[in-house]
């Protein structure tokens, strides 16, 4: 198999952007999508799986309700208190810390959740970032085989790309006046 080439295709709209995901992901092709904001019709072409975040969540709000309950439970029995013959274990005031301790972790599982599952922080830059991107532009980076070249080209072309440029002509190689 030769080297991969990259290709950078430059869209003026989400939903030409849009029509070459699905164009791409149709050839079974490896691309990067670089876009000022998400739309729908984009979210819908990349077809990506729920994130796996909530199960992050979900484990770390059940640890924390179960930390919660844990924490008063044992501090009740190990420093009793009798207050007008309340029972010392009684679950409806214990709510309100499982409740917070719930609420804490499952905050705290998000977000480390979001660190492991985006791999981040990233030591190294993304390469060929173009600044026009942050300004209604959207790209595609697209590794593609040599012998596959023009057919991805002609794919992008046809979803409606207004530039199409190779790996050595890429925005974040040129400099930009």
């Amino acid at each position: 198999m030769s080297e991969p080439h990259t290709l950078w295709a430059y869209f003026d709209g989400d939903l030409q952007a849009a029509r070459a995901v699905q164009a791409l992901r149709d050839a079974d092709t490896e691309f990067t999508l670089f876009a000022p904001y998400m739309t729908h019709e984009l979210e819908h072409a990349l077809a990506r799986p729920a994130s796996r975040v909530r199960l992050f969540v979900l484990a770390g709000g059940l640890l924390g309700c179960a930390a919660g309950f844990t924490l008063t439970i044992w501090t009740a029995t190990r420093w009793n208190l009798i207050v007008g013959g309340k029972p010392i274990v009684a679950i409806p005031p214990y709510l309100v810390i499982a409740f917070e301790l719930t609420l804490l972790f499952g905050a705290l599982a998000a977000v480390l959740g979001f660190l492991l599952l985006g791999r981040l922080p990233r030591r190294r830059h993304t390469p060929g970032y173009d600044p026009s991107l942050s300004a209604g532009r959207f790209a595609l980076r697209v590794a593609a085989a040599a012998e596959r070249v023009a057919e991805i080209r002609a794919r992008l072309h046809e979803a409606g790309a207004a530039e199409v440029r190779s790996g050595t002509e890429a925005a974040g190689e040129v400099q930009h006046g």
